[in-house]
Protein backbone atom coordinates (compact mmCIF):
# COMPACT_ATOMS: atom_id res chain seq x y z
CA UNK A 1 0.00 0.00 0.00
CA UNK A 2 0.94 3.71 -0.89
CA UNK A 3 2.47 5.57 2.18
CA UNK A 4 -0.60 7.75 4.00
CA UNK A 5 -0.25 11.39 3.95
CA UNK A 6 0.08 12.63 7.10
CA UNK A 7 -1.87 15.88 6.53
CA UNK A 8 -4.74 13.47 5.35
CA UNK A 9 -4.33 11.43 8.38
CA UNK A 10 -4.30 14.33 10.79
CA UNK A 11 -7.82 15.38 8.83
CA UNK A 12 -9.07 12.21 9.49
CA UNK A 13 -8.62 12.72 12.91
CA UNK A 14 -9.67 15.88 13.02
CA UNK A 15 -13.15 14.90 11.41
CA UNK A 16 -14.04 11.85 13.75
CA UNK A 17 -12.85 14.20 17.18
CA UNK A 18 -14.81 16.91 16.29
CA UNK A 19 -18.00 14.81 14.62
CA UNK A 20 -18.55 16.81 11.48
CA UNK A 21 -16.62 18.21 8.44
CA UNK A 22 -17.40 21.68 9.17
CA UNK A 23 -16.68 21.43 12.24
CA UNK A 24 -13.51 19.60 11.72
CA UNK A 25 -12.77 22.39 8.94
CA UNK A 26 -13.14 25.21 11.68
CA UNK A 27 -9.84 23.40 13.78
CA UNK A 28 -7.93 22.82 10.67
CA UNK A 29 -8.55 26.56 9.56
CA UNK A 30 -9.40 25.07 6.43
CA UNK A 31 -12.89 25.04 3.90
CA UNK A 32 -14.96 22.05 4.48
CA UNK A 33 -14.75 21.27 0.65
CA UNK A 34 -10.81 20.77 1.66
CA UNK A 35 -11.67 18.60 4.75
CA UNK A 36 -13.53 16.15 2.49
CA UNK A 37 -11.17 16.80 -0.72
CA UNK A 38 -8.95 15.32 1.82
CA UNK A 39 -10.86 12.10 3.24
CA UNK A 40 -12.22 11.05 -0.07
CA UNK A 41 -8.07 11.26 -1.86
CA UNK A 42 -7.06 9.32 1.84
CA UNK A 43 -9.98 6.51 0.77
CA UNK A 44 -8.86 6.34 -2.79
CA UNK A 45 -5.58 5.83 -1.62
CA UNK A 46 -6.07 2.99 1.04
CA UNK A 47 -8.95 1.55 -1.41
CA UNK A 48 -10.74 1.56 1.75
CA UNK A 49 -13.93 3.22 2.55
CA UNK A 50 -13.14 5.62 5.74
CA UNK A 51 -16.13 7.01 7.66
CA UNK A 52 -19.96 6.28 8.16
CA UNK A 53 -21.32 9.79 6.95
CA UNK A 54 -23.52 10.02 9.85
CA UNK A 55 -24.20 12.87 12.44
CA UNK A 56 -21.54 12.76 13.92
CA UNK A 57 -19.73 11.19 11.76
CA UNK A 58 -18.39 7.18 12.47
CA UNK A 59 -15.49 5.26 11.23
CA UNK A 60 -15.53 2.15 9.76
CA UNK A 61 -13.36 -0.84 10.78
CA UNK A 62 -10.73 0.11 8.68
CA UNK A 63 -11.37 3.91 9.74
CA UNK A 64 -10.49 2.69 13.22
CA UNK A 65 -6.79 1.31 12.09
CA UNK A 66 -5.89 4.81 10.66
CA UNK A 67 -7.55 6.72 13.54
CA UNK A 68 -5.50 4.86 16.03
CA UNK A 69 -2.06 5.57 13.30
CA UNK A 70 -2.92 9.15 13.59
CA UNK A 71 -3.32 9.35 17.42
CA UNK A 72 0.11 6.64 17.87
CA UNK A 73 1.83 9.19 15.91
CA UNK A 74 0.66 12.16 17.64
CA UNK A 75 1.46 10.15 20.68
CA UNK A 76 5.04 10.02 19.45
CA UNK A 77 5.30 13.60 18.15
CA UNK A 78 4.33 14.95 21.20
CA UNK A 79 6.63 12.49 23.53
CA UNK A 80 9.44 13.78 21.22
CA UNK A 81 9.03 17.64 21.50
CA UNK A 82 8.72 17.12 25.04
CA UNK A 83 12.05 15.15 24.93
CA UNK A 84 13.69 17.87 23.12
CA UNK A 85 12.11 20.63 25.52
CA UNK A 86 9.71 22.19 23.05
CA UNK A 87 7.03 22.60 25.31
CA UNK A 88 5.16 25.49 25.77
CA UNK A 89 7.09 28.44 26.89
CA UNK A 90 5.35 28.71 30.40
CA UNK A 91 6.87 25.07 30.83
CA UNK A 92 6.43 21.63 29.70
CA UNK A 93 3.22 20.90 28.16
CA UNK A 94 1.07 17.66 30.02
CA UNK A 95 1.30 14.09 28.78
CA UNK A 96 -2.26 12.94 28.41
CA UNK A 97 -3.40 9.91 28.34
CA UNK A 98 -6.81 8.06 27.51
CA UNK A 99 -7.11 4.93 29.84
CA UNK A 100 -10.58 3.07 29.69
CA UNK A 101 -11.30 0.97 32.89
CA UNK A 102 -14.12 -0.68 34.70
CA UNK A 103 -16.34 1.29 37.22
CA UNK A 104 -15.05 -1.00 40.01
CA UNK A 105 -11.51 -0.85 39.48
CA UNK A 106 -11.98 3.12 39.49
CA UNK A 107 -14.05 2.53 42.52
CA UNK A 108 -11.47 0.20 44.37
CA UNK A 109 -7.64 0.55 43.39
CA UNK A 110 -7.31 2.42 40.59
CA UNK A 111 -7.23 5.53 41.02
CA UNK A 112 -4.73 5.02 44.01
CA UNK A 113 -2.45 3.48 41.30
CA UNK A 114 -2.56 7.12 39.69
CA UNK A 115 -1.09 9.07 42.49
CA UNK A 116 2.02 7.01 42.05
CA UNK A 117 2.79 7.92 39.11
CA UNK A 118 5.30 10.97 39.14
CA UNK A 119 4.17 14.04 37.88
CA UNK A 120 7.93 14.99 36.11
CA UNK A 121 6.96 16.13 33.43
CA UNK A 122 3.24 16.53 34.24
CA UNK A 123 0.68 13.56 33.34
CA UNK A 124 -2.52 14.26 32.56
CA UNK A 125 -5.43 11.32 32.66
CA UNK A 126 -8.25 10.90 30.64
CA UNK A 127 -10.45 7.95 32.08
CA UNK A 128 -13.07 6.31 30.30
CA UNK A 129 -15.58 3.88 32.46
CA UNK A 130 -16.94 1.09 30.44
CA UNK A 131 -17.16 -2.75 31.76
CA UNK A 132 -14.17 -4.22 31.65
CA UNK A 133 -15.91 -7.23 29.11
CA UNK A 134 -16.22 -3.69 26.88
CA UNK A 135 -13.06 -1.57 27.55
CA UNK A 136 -11.47 -3.26 24.26
CA UNK A 137 -14.14 -1.79 21.85
CA UNK A 138 -12.63 1.85 22.94
CA UNK A 139 -8.65 0.26 22.19
CA UNK A 140 -9.99 -0.80 18.58
CA UNK A 141 -11.32 2.46 17.84
CA UNK A 142 -8.30 4.21 18.85
CA UNK A 143 -9.90 6.74 21.31
CA UNK A 144 -7.72 4.53 24.38
CA UNK A 145 -4.00 4.24 24.51
CA UNK A 146 -4.63 1.53 27.03
CA UNK A 147 -7.22 -0.18 29.53
CA UNK A 148 -8.29 -2.33 32.13
CA UNK A 149 -9.51 -5.46 30.77
CA UNK A 150 -11.10 -9.01 31.06
CA UNK A 151 -9.85 -9.88 27.79
CA UNK A 152 -6.48 -11.90 27.87
CA UNK A 153 -6.70 -11.63 23.33
CA UNK A 154 -4.89 -8.73 22.83
CA UNK A 155 -6.33 -6.15 20.56
CA UNK A 156 -4.46 -5.89 16.84
CA UNK A 157 -1.68 -3.52 17.55
CA UNK A 158 -1.58 -4.02 21.68
CA UNK A 159 0.26 -5.75 23.94
CA UNK A 160 -1.39 -7.70 27.22
CA UNK A 161 -0.53 -8.65 30.87
CA UNK A 162 -2.51 -10.19 33.20
CA UNK A 163 -2.89 -7.59 36.57
CA UNK A 164 -4.61 -9.88 38.94
CA UNK A 165 -7.80 -11.60 40.28
CA UNK A 166 -10.95 -9.28 40.97
CA UNK A 167 -12.78 -11.08 43.57
CA UNK A 168 -16.35 -10.56 44.30
CA UNK A 169 -18.28 -11.81 46.85
CA UNK A 170 -22.16 -12.39 47.04
CA UNK A 171 -24.11 -10.66 49.26
CA UNK A 172 -27.47 -9.32 50.08
CA UNK A 173 -29.33 -7.69 53.31
CA UNK A 174 -30.06 -9.45 56.03
CA UNK A 175 -33.55 -8.22 55.38
CA UNK A 176 -33.81 -9.26 52.41
CA UNK A 177 -32.14 -12.63 52.95
CA UNK A 178 -34.47 -13.37 55.57
CA UNK A 179 -37.35 -12.53 52.90
CA UNK A 180 -36.15 -14.31 49.71
CA UNK A 181 -33.06 -16.58 50.58
CA UNK A 182 -34.90 -18.78 53.30
CA UNK A 183 -34.49 -22.26 51.40
CA UNK A 184 -31.51 -23.68 49.15
CA UNK A 185 -29.72 -20.74 47.32
CA UNK A 186 -29.80 -22.58 44.48
CA UNK A 187 -33.16 -22.73 44.15
CA UNK A 188 -34.09 -19.49 46.11
CA UNK A 189 -31.70 -16.95 44.43
CA UNK A 190 -32.49 -16.98 40.31
CA UNK A 191 -36.24 -15.78 41.04
CA UNK A 192 -35.08 -12.95 43.67
CA UNK A 193 -34.45 -9.49 42.98
CA UNK A 194 -31.14 -8.36 41.78
CA UNK A 195 -28.56 -5.21 41.44
CA UNK A 196 -27.10 -4.93 38.24
CA UNK A 197 -24.90 -2.28 36.85
CA UNK A 198 -26.75 -1.87 33.33
CA UNK A 199 -27.94 -3.87 30.48
CA UNK A 200 -24.68 -5.42 29.40
CA UNK A 201 -23.64 -6.54 33.50
CA UNK A 202 -23.83 -9.98 32.91
CA UNK A 203 -21.84 -10.78 36.40
CA UNK A 204 -24.76 -11.52 38.49
CA UNK A 205 -26.06 -14.36 35.48
CA UNK A 206 -23.05 -15.64 35.26
CA UNK A 207 -22.60 -16.74 38.47
CA UNK A 208 -26.40 -18.31 38.72
CA UNK A 209 -25.84 -20.34 35.90
CA UNK A 210 -22.83 -21.41 37.67
CA UNK A 211 -24.73 -22.06 40.88
CA UNK A 212 -27.44 -23.88 39.52
CA UNK A 213 -25.56 -25.35 36.83
CA UNK A 214 -28.67 -24.75 34.07
CA UNK A 215 -28.69 -22.74 31.22
CA UNK A 216 -30.75 -19.58 32.60
CA UNK A 217 -29.86 -16.81 34.25
CA UNK A 218 -30.84 -14.70 37.48
CA UNK A 219 -34.15 -13.04 37.85
CA UNK A 220 -35.72 -10.20 35.02
CA UNK A 221 -37.03 -8.67 38.19
CA UNK A 222 -33.47 -6.44 38.14
CA UNK A 223 -32.43 -2.85 39.51
CA UNK A 224 -30.03 -1.07 37.19
CA UNK A 225 -27.70 1.45 39.12
CA UNK A 226 -24.86 2.85 37.10
CA UNK A 227 -22.56 3.62 39.85
CA UNK A 228 -19.91 1.29 41.67
CA UNK A 229 -21.11 2.76 44.92
CA UNK A 230 -24.41 3.10 43.95
CA UNK A 231 -24.96 -0.48 43.37
CA UNK A 232 -22.96 -1.53 46.71
CA UNK A 233 -25.68 0.69 48.76
CA UNK A 234 -28.69 -0.50 46.64
CA UNK A 235 -27.74 -3.92 47.96
CA UNK A 236 -27.21 -3.06 50.93
CA UNK A 237 -30.91 -0.83 50.90
CA UNK A 238 -31.94 -4.65 50.54
CA UNK A 239 -32.98 -3.61 46.97
CA UNK A 240 -31.68 -6.56 45.79
CA UNK A 241 -28.95 -9.48 45.70
CA UNK A 242 -25.74 -8.67 43.78
CA UNK A 243 -21.96 -9.28 43.39
CA UNK A 244 -20.11 -6.67 45.03
CA UNK A 245 -16.38 -6.16 44.99
CA UNK A 246 -14.84 -7.92 48.40
CA UNK A 247 -12.78 -4.38 49.44
CA UNK A 248 -16.40 -2.70 49.51
CA UNK A 249 -18.33 -5.64 50.76
CA UNK A 250 -16.09 -6.05 53.94
CA UNK A 251 -16.69 -3.13 55.62
CA UNK A 252 -20.37 -3.56 55.41
CA UNK A 253 -20.01 -7.25 56.31
CA UNK A 254 -18.31 -6.38 59.53
CA UNK A 255 -20.99 -4.21 60.37
CA UNK A 256 -23.76 -6.25 60.12
CA UNK A 257 -25.17 -4.05 56.76
CA UNK A 258 -24.43 -7.17 54.56
CA UNK A 259 -25.03 -10.62 54.83
CA UNK A 260 -22.16 -13.12 52.79
CA UNK A 261 -25.08 -15.51 51.40
CA UNK A 262 -22.10 -17.99 49.87
CA UNK A 263 -19.22 -16.86 51.39
CA UNK A 264 -17.34 -20.79 49.75
CA UNK A 265 -18.19 -19.30 46.67
CA UNK A 266 -16.75 -15.82 45.51
CA UNK A 267 -16.13 -14.84 42.01
CA UNK A 268 -12.97 -14.13 40.82
CA UNK A 269 -12.76 -11.78 37.68
CA UNK A 270 -9.32 -11.98 35.62
CA UNK A 271 -8.31 -8.50 34.93
CA UNK A 272 -5.65 -7.91 31.88
CA UNK A 273 -3.51 -4.89 31.00
CA UNK A 274 -3.79 -4.13 27.28
CA UNK A 275 -2.23 -0.82 25.54
CA UNK A 276 -0.65 0.24 22.57
CA UNK A 277 2.73 -1.36 21.03
CA UNK A 278 4.27 2.29 21.20
CA UNK A 279 7.71 2.95 22.53
CA UNK A 280 6.47 5.83 24.70
CA UNK A 281 7.93 6.82 28.08
CA UNK A 282 4.74 8.35 29.51
CA UNK A 283 2.90 4.77 28.60
CA UNK A 284 5.36 2.80 30.17
CA UNK A 285 5.81 4.30 33.20
CA UNK A 286 1.83 4.25 33.63
CA UNK A 287 2.00 0.80 32.99
CA UNK A 288 4.45 -0.45 35.24
CA UNK A 289 2.62 1.69 38.26
CA UNK A 290 -0.80 0.14 37.50
CA UNK A 291 0.63 -3.18 37.27
CA UNK A 292 2.29 -3.09 40.41
CA UNK A 293 -1.02 -1.50 42.36
CA UNK A 294 -2.58 -4.63 41.08
CA UNK A 295 -0.22 -6.65 42.32
CA UNK A 296 -0.76 -5.42 45.58
CA UNK A 297 -4.55 -5.30 45.37
CA UNK A 298 -5.59 -8.40 43.39
CA UNK A 299 -5.57 -11.70 43.92
CA UNK A 300 -2.53 -13.53 42.05
CA UNK A 301 -3.67 -15.26 38.77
Amino acid sequence: MEELPLEQVRTLLAVVDEGTFDAAAAVLHVTPSAVSQRVKALEQRTGRVLLMRTKPVRPTESGQVVIRFARQLARLELDARTELGLGAAGGPVPVRLPIAVNADSLATWFLPALTRVPQDPPVCFELYREDEAHTTALLREGRVMAAVTSSPDPVAGCTVRPLGLARYLLVASPAFAARYLTGRLDRDLPGAPLIVFDRRDALQDAYVRGLTGGAAGASPARHQVPTSEGFRDAVAAGLGWGLVPQPQAEPLLASGALLALAPRRPLDVPLYWQQWKLDSPALALVAGVVAQSAREALRPV
